[in-house]
């Protein structure tokens, strides 16, 4: 039998897309999301469930997706990540005043000391839910809701995986 490796959360891992304003134009800086308590993905599928007059069981198929990322944070001052997401809860922004990319790095797939990794990227709702909600430190909840379709691509890094840039290989629709 092959050998089993298991692997460990802190080998996935998510960057965050501060966004930034010149001449009309916005560029985001992909920064890791640290601390943070939680980023539990839930692919949310939608299924079509029917039982046929003529068989004794139920059938179900998955008809599409509405994948989510739940988050939860201990506030950090002056953190890229923190301060966007701060921002978009204490100024109730909506619509497209809260949708950021996120990119999951897959570093269990990428050689020891690389500087580029495979990775998602997809386009996300910042859905703030709750604050406050600790004595040790002043922590924020919600959700990233998709926005978009995923896409495949390459994460690449030159300041030791404080941030990343992308470049996309295949679109997923």
């Amino acid at each position: 039998m092959a050998d089993r490796i298991l692997v460990a959360r802190s080998k996935k891992v998510l960057f965050y897309g501060v966004p930034s304003t010149t001449d009309d134009t916005t560029t985001y800086t992909y920064h890791r999301m640290r601390g943070f308590t939680d980023a539990s993905t839930s692919r949310n599928s939608k299924e079509y469930t029917r039982q046929y007059v003529d068989e004794l069981f139920e059938q179900t198929d998955v008809t599409g997706y509405s994948p989510s990322t739940s988050y939860g944070f201990d506030q950090y001052a002056g953190d890229a990540v923190h301060d966007d997401i701060v921002k978009i809860t204490d100024d109730e922004l909506i619509g497209n005043d809260a949708v950021r990319p996120l990119i999951l790095v897959d570093f269990s797939k990428a050689e020891a000391d690389a500087k580029t990794a495979p990775a998602l990227r997809r386009e996300y709702s910042v859905i703030p839910d709750s604050e406050g909600g600790s004595l040790d430190a002043y922590t924020y909840t919600g959700n990233f809701r998709s926005k978009g379709a995923k896409v495949s691509g390459t994460a690449a890094t030159e300041d030791d995986w404080l941030t990343v840039t992308f470049t996309e290989t295949t679109a997923n629709t």
